[in-house]
């Protein structure tokens, strides 16, 4: 198999990660209406960072990593589902005003490295990508071809900073038809929701669900 159709496969299956909602997109959407397109682009790159390494453990075969992480699962989920539940709380109580967060970008690093941390947190992430590329047969690299692992990893890169481009810039352009009430509102809800997918988190190994990051 060629090299590009190897990038399209993981172009595809980084927007097929990105996609669904979840506690990095509600972050991503909350960060782009109080501060701008920067700084939800910020907080969807910390989570591509975080795929980009998943995807090159599944491409590479890193086995002994994806094994630590396997072994590791529920020490990574209290980890996860306690940032979380922080992060909501923190977002929940904060009052923003539109007029403070135009110019905001000193905290652009400090975003991505938070949505970093909660995606690499996640066992369901790595676990994901692993079946995920067992399951691609021929459109996926053969053994030993790293350049083809490399160009897929590329691909998925490429996904999901597209998705977070998308997303961040579709918001933004939204963002001059706000008022300090309703960015309380927005602030309001994506912290209930990260508290709710936070506690879902902590649970879930105690009742049987399935991972939710």
């Amino acid at each position: 198999m060629s090299d590009l159709p190897l990038l399209v496969t993981g172009f595809g299956v980084g927007v097929l990660f990105s996609a669904p909602v979840g506690p990095v997109n509600i972050l991503c959407v909350q960060r782009a209406f109080r501060s701008g397109f920067f700084s939800g682009l910020a907080a969807g790159l910390g989570a591509v960072a975080a795929d980009g390494f998943f995807a090159a453990v599944a491409a590479f075969g890193v086995t002994a990593v994806s094994g630590f992480v396997e072994g590791h699962s529920r020490w990574l989920q209290i980890v996860g589902g306690l940032m979380l539940i922080g992060f909501g709380l923190r977002t929940a109580r904060a009052h923003p005003h539109l007029a403070d967060g135009g110019g905001e970008t000193t905290g652009l690093l400090r975003t991505a490295m938070a949505t970093f941390g909660m995606t690499v947190t996640n066992p369901a992430t790595v676990l994901g990508f692993l079946a995920l590329f067992g399951s691609l047969g021929e459109w996926a690299p053969r053994a030993g071809d790293w350049l083809g692992a490399g160009m897929f990893v590329v691909g998925v890169v490429a996904g999901g900073v597209s998705w977070w481009f998308v997303v961040s810039l579709a918001v933004a352009a939204l963002r001059d038809r706000m008022t300090d009430t309703a960015l309380a509102r927005v602030n309001l809800a994506a912290g209930a929701l990260l508290v709710a997918f936070g506690l879902a988190v902590l649970g879930a190994p105690w009742i049987g669900g399935v991972d939710l990051l």
